[in-house]
Parts: structure tokens; C-alpha cells; sequence
């Protein structure tokens, strides 16, 4: 990850041209930074894991047919460069994130940052660390919590309920667009919750992990755990604490 990170992407940090900018869709980009990270990445996990299927973002948007590879007994997931809008404009934050699931199940998550070079990585069962260092979830301490609401895919009915009913009891705050942001804000005392619309298994794959290994809490909305096969689903709550996830899940449930 830091040599993709190295090569492909922190050289082109606000030096992009113009053709080096794509459109994939309305208002997400790609740009030469992602296929060239994602085809770095992928070189380099397939050493690790020669027996392990790959699925990354630009892969599968090139050819959706790769998705099926979820839920295979072992597939690394890449994200190249999420956050690739910030990017794009020449500024942060953006990541690199990379997981690996077993059988739809992800198992072990990594979440770089490549211009302070902070690494988050968690394995399931052993604990989440940044840096190297164990760390254990923290919320705000702030009253009202603190929330990161990413709204951009919401209908528009369900996206006035929320602002009705749930924005009221919290401290609203701009999502920084970018999972690979977002999620360790979760458990760095930064946001006390977070709601996912679009839960593509590259941006939740490795922060969804993260935060639960943590001792926070990630979930779809009525209660149970996110697969990253299972990606095409909508709608996923992460918190910094199992107690702010349950507060928040049962004020969604009644809009």
C-alpha cells in the first residue's frame, strides 16, 4: 500500500492534468492515480496470497462480473484511492484501503493515509491498531453527539425524515467524503456516529472492521453484520460505541 501510495499517487497530488481526470458517473471521478494504484496493489497482494481472488473498485466497474469473486474463500478488496473527488480538486483526505474476506466475511483491513502515512489496520478477533499501536474506540464526550451523515445517495423522502427527525439530536458536521477518513473518526474521538446509504465493499470493507474490532459498533440498520458480498444492500450505521449505535438505530427505525 505505501508503494502504490508512493508511486502512483502522492506524485500526483495536485498535479494532475486535466486528461488524467475521468468521469465515471456524476460526480465520482477516476483518475490515472487510481487504475495505476489498483493495478500496484493487485500485483503486490497477489505475492501475498497467490491463491486468493482480487476484486478492486475500477476492476469491477470496468467489468461488474468480478463481484461475484465476494464470496469466494479468500479475495483481497481494493480500494486504490477512495476519497478520489478530494483528490481530484488537489485536496484531502483520501486513502488507500485494502481488506481481505473469507467467504463474504472480511477478516483482516487496512486503511492508509498516504500523506501523513497513518496506518489503521485490524484483523477479526485480535483487536484494531494505528500506527502499530492497539487502540480502543472513543466517542466525543460532547452533548449533543457528534455525527458524519453522508446524505449524498438518500431519496429525497427519506433524506428530509432524517433532517426532521434525527439531525435534531445531534451535532451535525460535514462528512469528509472519503470512508478512509471517515471511519477512523470514529474511533479517534473525531465523530460519534456515521450513516452509510451506498455500502460498497471497498469503502466499508476495511473500516467497517476497523471500528467494530475497536469496540465501536458498524451494522446495517437492523442490527446485523455487514458482508462485504452482501455489498449491494443499502444502508449501514457506524458509531463510536455500541450505546450511540443502538440510540441512533432506534431513532432511524421510526421514520
Amino acid at each position: 500500500m505505501r508503494d502504490a501510495a508512493a508511486r502512483a499517487i502522492v506524485p500526483r497530488y495536485q498535479t494532475l492534468a486535466a486528461h488524467e481526470i475521468e468521469e465515471k458517473a456524476a460526480d465520482d471521478a477516476v483518475t490515472i492515480a487510481d487504475t495505476e494504484a489498483e493495478t500496484i496493489l493487485a500485483e503486490g497482494l497477489a505475492r501475498v496470497l497467490p491463491k486468493a481472488t482480487i476484486v478492486g473498485e475500477e476492476a469491477a466497474h470496468a467489468d461488474p462480473a468480478v463481484l461475484d469473486r465476494l464470496k469466494d474463500a479468500s479475495c483481497w478488496i481494493i480500494d486504490p484511492l477512495d476519497g478520489t473527488n478530494n483528490f481530484a480538486r488537489g485536496k484531502p483526505p483520501f486513502g488507500v484501503m485494502v481488506a481481505l474476506s473469507e467467504y463474504g466475511e472480511a477478516v483482516a483491513g487496512w486503511i492508509l493515509d498516504p500523506l501523513s502515512g497513518r496506518m489503521c489496520h485490524a484483523v477479526k478477533g485480535r483487536g484494531a491498531y494505528i500506527d502499530g499501536a492497539r487502540i480502543q474506540a472513543r466517542t466525543t464526550g460532547l452533548i449533543p453527539p457528534v455525527a458524519g451523515i453522508s446524505l449524498m445517495f438518500v431519496d429525497p423522502a427519506k433524506r428530509k425524515a432524517m433532517m426532521e427527525h434525527i439531525a435534531p439530536h445531534y451535532t451535525l458536521v460535514d462528512i469528509p467524503r472519503c470512508a478512509a477518513e471517515q471511519y477512523p473518526r470514529l474511533v479517534l474521538g473525531v465523530n460519534d456516529v456515521s450513516v452509510f446509504e451506498r455500502t460498497y465493499a471497498w469503502d466499508h470493507a476495511a473500516g467497517a472492521l476497523l471500528v467494530n474490532e475497536a469496540g465501536g459498533k458498524v451494522a446495517r440498520p437492523d442490527g446485523s453484520p455487514y458482508r462485504v458480498d452482501e455489498h449491494m444492500l443499502p444502508g449501514l450505521i457506524g458509531a463510536a460505541s455500541p450505546a450511540l449505535w443502538d440510540e441512533l438505530a432506534a431513532r432511524l427505525d421510526r421514520i
